[in-house]
């Protein structure tokens, strides 16, 4: 018991290890997992009072009160609802026994110890994460290019003559083809499932 308040006192409690892929059953996110819908751990770090879980679909985190209390809240963040934002890596110094990767998504910043044995698999991570945060943001930018396009068309229809249509039939027509027009696009600028982004660099 003492041991486990000096851990807490001294932060030690905190640094992560990566969980093998052959684990990931006998922990807590694994429980929670939609695999109905087609998701699977890529990378799982593990402290004494938290789980980070890497999913194809999402970041999943397990977040515990204290490494003396069994009280957990599970926190689900969905990568389509949630951009990855400021990614950064830290790595351990001279007398360091960690390192860190940082990043925010959605609203929601995170600072995560690793233990610095598993450097090379924490910058496999870090890799994905930077190449996940390069592509929402490219897909962010054509969403605003697309938005912009439709309001210039919408007020160029507008202010055009109708010709022989009511203001009431093109109105529809205008409200038809962009409900058409702005599915076909977000198909094609919303990303949901990173699973290649996760096969390039991690090694399971």
């Amino acid at each position: 018991m003492i041991k486990k308040f000096a851990s807490d006192a001294l932060g030690l409690s905190d640094i992560g290890k990566v969980i093998e892929s052959y684990e990931y059953d006998t922990t807590e996110c694994d429980d929670y997992l939609l695999y109905e819908k087609g998701e699977h751990i890529y990378f799982l770090i593990k402290t004494k009072t938290d789980e980070y879980c890497f999913t194809n679909l999402a970041l999943i985190h397990v977040d515990g009160d204290s490494a003396i209390s069994k009280k957990r809240t599970l926190k689900r963040y969905d990568y389509k609802y949630n951009s990855l934002r400021h990614v950064s890596f830290e790595t351990a110094g001279t007398i360091d026994l960690d390192i860190e990767i940082k990043f925010t998504v959605g609203e929601t910043a995170f600072n995560i110890d690793i233990h610095k044995n598993y450097s090379v698999k924490a910058k496999d991570l870090y890799k994905c994460l930077v190449t996940m945060e390069r592509i929402m943001r490219e897909n962010e930018k054509h969403r605003n290019y697309m938005f912009d396009s439709l309001e210039y068309a919408t007020r160029s229809l507008s202010s055009s003559n109708h010709g022989p249509s009511s203001p009431g039939e093109s109105f529809k027509s205008i409200v038809e083809f962009t409900n058409h027009w702005l599915n076909e696009s977000s198909r094609n600028y919303s990303k949901e499932d990173y699973s290649d982004v996760f096969e390039l660099f991690i090694r399971n």
